[in-house]
C-alpha cells in the first residue's frame, strides 16, 4: 500500500476542525497550525495531529496543505512572506484552498505559485459545520485532471460530494454562485416573513405552506428554525462572511462587465443587517434587521453563550 502524503492545515474554526479530524482519524500524517482558539487545536493533537508554529514551518512537514480562512487576504498573507507556506514548500507540492475567496485573487496567487512548482487548487465548501464533522461536506474543485486525481482521496476523508467543476479558479467561481443564490433566499425569506407579519401571517403559518412544498429546502429550514425557535446555532455562518462573499461576487461580475442589481440587493442586505446587529451574528438573523425596520420583532436575538 502506498505511503499517504503528508497534510497540514490551517484554519481549524467552525469548518476546518472537522475536516482536519476526519483526515487525521483516516490515516493521514497531519500537522495543524496554531490557532487563537487552542479548543480544536487540542482536540486534534488528541487524535494524533502535530502542531507547527508557522505556516513555513507547517509547510516544510507537509506534502498537501489546506487552507480554511476567511478570504482572499488571510490566504495571500499565509502563502506569502518570510514565514509563510512558499517559504517551505518543496516543488511539486499543493495548496488546497478551502476559504471563499476572490478568484481574481485566486489566478492571480496560482500563477504566482506555479512559477515556483506549486500548484494552487481551488476547493470551497458546501453545507455546515454539522456536515464536516461527519465527513460529508460538498466541495467543488478547480485543478487540473491530474491533480484531481491526486487529491481525490483526502478530499473524500471529509467530503461527502466532491465535485471536479473545472480549472484553477472555477471552484471559486462556482462558490460565489452558490452563496449568491443561499444568501438571495436569504434575503426573500426576511422580507417575505416580514410582510407576512405585517398583514397578519405569522412565521408559523407562514412554514405551514412552505415547509413540504416546492419551495422547501435545506437552507429554509435552517433558516426557519432560527426564526421558529431561536435557534442561533441553526445556521452557523456570519453575516461578515455573507457580505464578504457579495463583494466577491460583485467583483466577479465587475471584471466580466454584467450588471448584477439583484447581487447588489443582497450584498446590500447583508451590509445592512452586519451595522444593525453586529457582524458576527449569523445569517437567518437577518429577519431580525428587517422586521427592526419595519417596527415589527420575532422575538429575542439570543446571545451567544460561548
Amino acid at each position: 500500500m502506498a505511503t499517504k502524503e503528508r497534510i497540514g492545515f490551517i484554519g481549524v474554526g467552525l469548518m476546518g476542525h472537522g475536516m482536519a479530524k476526519n483526515i487525521v482519524e483516516k490515516g493521514w500524517p497531519l500537522t495543524v497550525m496554531g490557532h487563537r482558539n487552542r479548543t480544536p487545536v487540542e482536540d486534534l493533537l488528541g487524535r494524533g495531529a502535530k502542531e507547527a508554529k508557522t505556516p513555513k514551518a507547517l509547510a516544510e512537514a507537509s506534502d498537501v496543505v489546506f487552507l480554511c480562512v476567511t478570504g482572499s487576504p488571510q490566504v495571500e498573507a499565509v502563502v506569502r512572506g518570510p514565514d509563510g507556506l512558499v517559504a517551505g514548500l518543496k516543488p511539486g507540492s499543493v495548496i488546497v484552498d478551502c476559504s471563499t475567496s476572490d478568484p481574481v485573487s485566486t489566478a492571480t496567487l496560482a500563477e504566482e505559485l506555479a512559477a515556483q512548482g506549486i500548484t494552487l487548487v481551488d476547493a470551497p465548501l458546501g453545507r455546515t459545520p454539522k456536515e464536516a464533522w461527519e465527513g460529508k461536506l460538498d466541495t467543488m474543485v478547480g485543478c487540473s485532471p491530474e491533480t484531481f486525481e491526486r487529491l481525490k482521496p483526502v478530499l473524500e476523508a471529509w467530503a461527502g460530494r466532491v465535485i471536479h467543476i473545472g480549472g484553477t479558479g472555477d471552484g471559486h467561481r462556482m462558490k460565489l454562485l452558490n452563496n449568491f443564490l443561499s444568501m438571495g433566499y436569504a434575503a426573500l425569506y426576511a422580507e417575505a416573513l416580514v410582510l407576512a407579519q405585517k398583514v397578519g401571517i405569522t412565521p408559523q403559518r407562514f412554514d405551514s405552506v412552505i415547509r413540504g412544498g416546492r419551495m422547501d429546502c435545506g437552507f429554509y429550514q435552517t433558516f426557519m428554525q432560527y426564526v421558529l425557535e431561536r435557534d442561533r446555532n441553526a445556521h452557523r455562518f456570519t453575516l461578515s462572511n455573507a457580505l464578504k462573499d457579495m463583494r466577491y461576487l460583485e467583483s466577479m461580475a465587475d471584471s466580466v462587465a454584467i450588471a448584477n442589481p439583484m447581487g447588489n440587493g443582497v450584498k446590500n442586505a447583508f451590509a445592512l443587517a452586519a451595522s444593525a446587529l453586529g457582524p458576527d451574528k449569523y445569517v437567518p438573523m437577518l429577519s431580525d434587521a428587517v422586521a427592526g425596520l419595519n417596527g415589527i420583532s420575532f422575538g429575542p436575538i439570543p446571545e451567544d453563550k460561548a
